[in-house]
């Protein structure tokens, strides 16, 4: 991959290894089991801006995981030597996996994998996306009283969700938005649901197991200082087909702008420049 860069933690010390090195072994738990948790963090005019909220849902995920956690300064380091001398102009998508390692009290693995921002994900931001609701088949309450079903962890454990989105787009669509069995609105595969409606930014409570998104957490409080009502609301597809914007948001590709909701356009009121002017500042 042209520009990718590869930071693994070892002998406490972060250390560049070619994007080919073999890395982890094959009894690695993250890779057998897809036992560990993982952020993604963008990486502007070579820096991180927003790495802060990212380390603090890595140690989340870990903590709820109960994997070891090696520390905020080896993942600094890690995330760091990546980005070191990375081109200022070519956004990049900073990948940071913290795995059991091989378990039995053995060190965890901590790698951090730096490619470009794929241009996939550069149109989607620009131009939007098309959605499609897709149930995920657990009530809304079942995690929050389910610990190992690990609510709110962001781990490895990715195959569902990328399966969701093999099936958006072999029916048309580029993302999916989530649902429980009675239609509450959980989240996308890998982002965050927000939506506008009454005056306020809406957005599904974290009881019902979603991960905490760190872009919304951000748009929110900008929003709210620049006098943008917020809510924590059990929405529904219904709400979302009947509000005045919609967007997936994630830490790599910002706020993506709904313009289809299962195989009906719709419009965003104008309102997706004021929130893209909102996470920017």
């Amino acid at each position: 991959m042209t520009n990718a860069r590869v930071v693994v933690w070892r002998d406490g010390a972060a250390t560049v290894v070619a994007p080919d090195e073999p890395v982890v072994t094959g009894f690695d738990l993250g890779l057998g089991r897809g036992d560990g948790a993982f952020e993604s963090v963008l990486v502007v005019a070579g820096t991180t801006p927003h790495l802060d909220a990212h380390l603090d849902r890595l140690r989340r995920s870990a903590s709820i995981m109960a994997l070891t956690h090696p520390g905020d300064d080896a993942v600094r380091a890690v995330v760091a030597a990546g980005v070191a001398d990375w081109p200022a102009d070519v956004e990049g998508a900073c990948r940071v996996l913290l795995t059991r390692g091989l378990g039995d009290g053995t060190p965890p693995t901590l790698l951090a994998l730096l490619a470009p921002v794929p241009e996939e994900t550069l149109r989607q931001r620009e131009e939007g996306i098309a959605v499609v609701g897709l149930s995920l088949g657990v009530p809304a309450d079942v995690r929050a009283t389910a610990p190992w079903l690990l609510g709110g962890a962001k781990t490895l454990s990715y195959a569902v969700n990328m399966a969701a989105l093999r099936h958006a787009h072999a029916v048309g669509a580029d993302d999916v938005v989530l649902t429980s069995v009675e239609g509450r609105l959980l989240e996308g595969p890998t982002s965050t649901v927000v939506w506008a409606a009454g005056g306020r930014l809406h957005t599904p409570p974290m009881e019902t197991g979603i991960l905490a998104g760190t872009t919304q957490a951000r748009l929110f409080e900008r929003a709210e200082a620049a006098g943008w009502p917020t809510a924590v609301t059990a929405g529904s597809m219904a709400d979302l087909q009947a509000a005045d914007a919609v967007w997936l948001l994630s830490g790599i590709r910002g706020a993506a702008t709904v313009t289809r909701l299962d195989g009906v356009s719709r419009g965003d009121a104008g309102l997706s420049r004021r929130v893209g002017e909102l996470l920017a500042r």
